[in-house]
């Protein structure tokens, strides 16, 4: 194995050029969305709840699953429509009156955007061969595979900002289909038919989310050498005080940093503040 300082061979140089078929980012885009008002749904025994409920403050939210479908625009060459649906659990608190105790809760909402992306042009069409099938098969098993671009998004939990109870003003305004796979994660189908004016959940949502078009494409690239493993396996579980030892002391948590230090702006406000006093 060659010589190698920080990743690289010593002399700077590499052993090869070589092609490999990789995904390239062709486009994408980064978002800061403040999803407000978003319906939410529940099962029909905590629908019940719902009907009761004075007000509601939420606790939390994820991201379950994101819906993606991508189309070409026809009449700009080489950019695609990625319409996203993002499906989020909800986890709630309702409160039945002033002084009692919330019932907590959990609930789906939905959400649909789209962004459009240059995902450059390819005609072609590609056939893989596929392993495995029984053993008397003669012909070779192919795969055929779409060549447009493959759309990835990228999200964190969303941060819950508020929660209301308020009425239904359309009934059909909010309902979405929801998946059997996003429904099963809160134990079943949620409620969709609710009559106009029946009381029902809306919640605010902070999203950052980034949208990537990836394409297929063969690269070459320089080689400097094989990637061989420095660590050895090992079948030792460290015990709770070794990785506890490990753990880096919060000196942040016993001494809280000024705004200028979070900030790192280094516009000196605080410093300056603290000098002139």
């Amino acid at each position: 194995m060659a010589d190698l300082k920080n990743g690289c061979p010593a002399d700077g140089g590499f052993k090869e050029a070589v092609c490999i078929d990789a995904g390239r980012v062709y486009d994408s885009c980064c978002d800061r969305d403040c999803l407000e008002d978003l319906r939410c749904f529940f099962l029909p025994e905590t629908q019940e709840l719902v009907e009761s409920a004075m007000s509601a403050k939420l606790r939390g939210a994820e991201v379950l699953n994101v819906s993606i479908d991508v189309e070409p625009v026809n009449f700009n060459k080489g950019f695609y429509a990625c319409d996203l649906t993002f499906f989020f659990s909800v986890d709630l608190d309702l409160y039945t009156s002033p002084h009692s105790c919330p019932a907590s809760v959990s609930g789906i909402t939905s959400y649909s955007k789209r962004v459009i992306l240059y995902g450059s042009d390819g005609n072609v069409k590609v056939f893989s061969s596929q392993s495995g099938g029984s053993c008397d098969e003669n012909a070779a098993n192919s795969v055929k595979a779409s060549n447009s671009p493959k759309c990835v998004v990228q999200a964190v939990d969303p941060v819950p900002l508020s929660a209301r109870i308020g009425e239904v003003h359309d009934c059909y305004e909010s309902i979405r289909r929801v998946p059997k796979n996003v429904c099963d994660c809160i134990g079943g189908n949620v409620v969709t038919d609710i009559r106009n004016g029946s009381p029902a959940v809306f919640v605010t949502l902070g999203l950052f989310t980034i949208v990537q078009l990836v394409r297929n494409v063969q690269m070459l690239i320089p080689v400097y050498d094989f990637c061989l493993p420095e660590k050895t396996c090992s079948d030792v579980i460290e015990g709770p005080c070794d990785a506890f030892k490990k753990i880096k002391f919060p000196t942040d948590d016993f001494f809280p940093p000024r705004p200028c230090d979070i900030n790192n702006s280094g516009c000196g406000c605080c410093c300056e503040t603290e000098e002139n006093n």
